[in-house]
């Protein structure tokens, strides 16, 4: 047992902007862990490519990314009129906003990192400085949501718990068995689903879990009902890309279908909410899904697997409705997915050693 917090937990290890440099940084999740490359972007529409080609993976830290390509792109009209830096902080932030529709801490972070440029233009004062010293500090606080969400979480596993997983569920994962692998003692399994068509399971949750210390048994995307079947999973856990008020999460393509089996076969599933639902998004039918490109599911390791005349469908999300989740754990407490609206009114947040009576285990 290595017993250590891997690379992927605090995103600034993963990601930065050089403003000196005039250069926005991004550890290659498509390539890790078997290589740890940096690659280097000198535009906000390099910075958006890298979105949407899987550069930079998860609803935080693409987010992040496309706030610093925003504040690079203000960078690099410092000198321009206040309408000239106007035009480019609009279209700028509609161009990030594209590239991955949806992820609800893109939409928001963005949104929030315009109001702030617009406002210093207004202000007389330069929109990149406002933005960025915005991102860093949300970089920042998203670190510190991660790990309270983590620590709740670990409090939903018991000694000698086998996990399911889909894609890699982020920093909050790696707090979550931290917590409990390493603080707490507890011997856990982990089953990363592979997740194709770009591996997250088998790289970046396998990884990660791996070096924090679990045992780690990786699985194909169309091995869970038979390991449901052998009584094999005792918990399922993700993340979500985006909640819904009413409960319903969206996540990696996959997500759904493991959930119907987890209640067949009552397994709870729990979703790392991180900092709560997107108050924007009233239903699951109202979460935009990604159309990837279809060819995407054709090749592996850069090797087209299937005939010339087929195509492919790749819808990169699904979504599971508020009925088939156990709980959403969050940096404020653990809800009811009937419940999690609330999380926006709560204030204050529970302590981390108690699991608060607004959710729990079924």
């Amino acid at each position: 047992m290595s017993g250590t917090l891997p690379i992927l937990t605090k995103r600034g290890d993963t990601l930065r902007y050089d403003r000196d440099v005039g250069q926005v940084s991004i550890l290659d999740r498509r390539s890790y862990p078997r290589d740890v490359t940096w690659i280097d972007y000198a535009s906000a529409e390099a910075v958006a490519v890298a979105i949407e080609t899987m550069v930079i993976q998860g609803g935080p830290p693409l987010a992040y990314v496309a706030g610093y390509g925003l504040a690079l792109a203000l960078d690099q009209h410092a000198d321009s009129s206040a309408d000239a830096q106007r035009r480019v902080l609009q279209e700028t932030t509609a161009r990030l906003a594209r590239t991955r529709p949806t992820a609800d801490d893109l939409n928001t972070l963005l949104r929030a990192a315009e109001q702030r440029g617009h406002a210093a233009i207004a202000a007389g004062s330069h929109p990149g400085d406002a933005v960025y010293s915005f991102v860093a500090a949300e970089v920042a606080r998203g670190d510190r949501v991660a790990e309270r969400c983590g620590v709740r979480a670990a409090e939903l596993l018991t000694d000698g718990d086998t996990m399911l997983t889909v894609c890699y569920p982020g920093a909050a994962l790696n707090w979550m068995l931290y917590t409990a692998v390493v603080k707490q003692g507890k011997h856990i399994r982990v089953l990363p689903s592979e997740t194709r068509p770009y591996g997250q399971g088998i790289r970046l949750t396998a990884s990660q879990a791996a070096e924090i210390g679990a045992e780690v048994l990786v699985i194909t995307d169309n091995m869970p009902g038979f390991c449901f079947q052998q009584e094999m999973i005792s918990i399922y856990v993700t993340a979500a890309d985006r909640i819904a008020m009413d409960g319903s999460i969206a996540n990696k393509v996959g997500t759904y279908q493991n959930a119907v089996l987890a209640r067949h076969h009552h397994v709870p599933f729990y979703v790392l909410g991180y900092d709560g639902p997107d108050q924007a998004t009233a239903s699951g039918a109202d979460i935009p899904i990604e159309q990837r490109n279809g060819d995407e599911v054709l090749i592996f390791n850069g090797v087209r697997l299937a005939p010339a005349n087929v195509h492919g469908f790749y819808p990169a999300f699904d979504v599971t409705p508020p009925e088939l989740i156990s709980s959403i754990v969050t940096d404020r407490g653990i809800y009811r997915p009937q419940m999690i609206a609330r999380y926006h009114d709560d204030d204050r947040e529970a302590p981390l050693d108690v699991i608060p009576l607004l959710g729990s285990t079924e």
